[in-house]
């Protein structure tokens, strides 16, 4: 008994990374979206014009990311700012993503709904971790942040995408 209660103490004082569990298409490793090989697709609805040019467009807003993380790469004081307000306007953006999402079923739906939910969160997040004020440079740190942030948002376009056969 005392055993358990140093154990107890331990992971109480020193809690780690938690770990869920993973049951069938759902748990740790997904916001509960299907594997993109399982995804029904109507080609019909696919192939349409309004939902060719949402892919071409999303597929545009997943070149931007990995042009951002070059330029940042380059230098880690630019302001990605405009670039995040011009290039990813929310409205925009959305209706691309729910253009695209149009062709597929009702359960790959369900998925695709929260990785469109996640991509819109991480350009929140992204647009906030670049906020600097003037005259003071950005800490390693939190470049480091920054990096991460267009490594999510890479992760997730690539995740959408992948529904689409990209």
């Amino acid at each position: 008994m005392t055993q358990l209660a140093g154990v107890v103490a331990v992971t109480s004082a020193f809690p780690g990374t938690a770990n869920a569990a993973k049951y069938g298409p759902l748990g740790s490793s997904s916001p509960g979206v299907l594997d993109p090989k399982e995804a029904i697709i109507d080609d019909e609805v696919f192939n349409s014009t309004p939902v060719q040019q949402a892919l071409k467009d999303v597929k545009g807003y997943a070149a931007l990311v990995t042009d951002m993380k070059a330029t940042l790469t380059a230098n880690d004081q630019v302001n990605l700012g405009p670039v995040l307000r011009k290039e990813f306007d929310f409205s925009k953006l959305r209706g691309d993503l729910n253009t695209l999402n149009t062709a597929y079923d009702e359960d790959t739906q369900r998925g695709t709904d929260r990785l469109i939910r996640v991509i819109l969160q991480d350009l929140t997040e992204m647009e906030a971790a670049n906020s600097q004020k003037d005259g003071i440079e950005r800490s390693p740190r939190r470049v480091a942040n920054m990096m991460a942030k267009l490594d999510k948002l890479q992760g997730s376009f690539d995740q959408f995408l992948s529904f689409a056969g990209v």
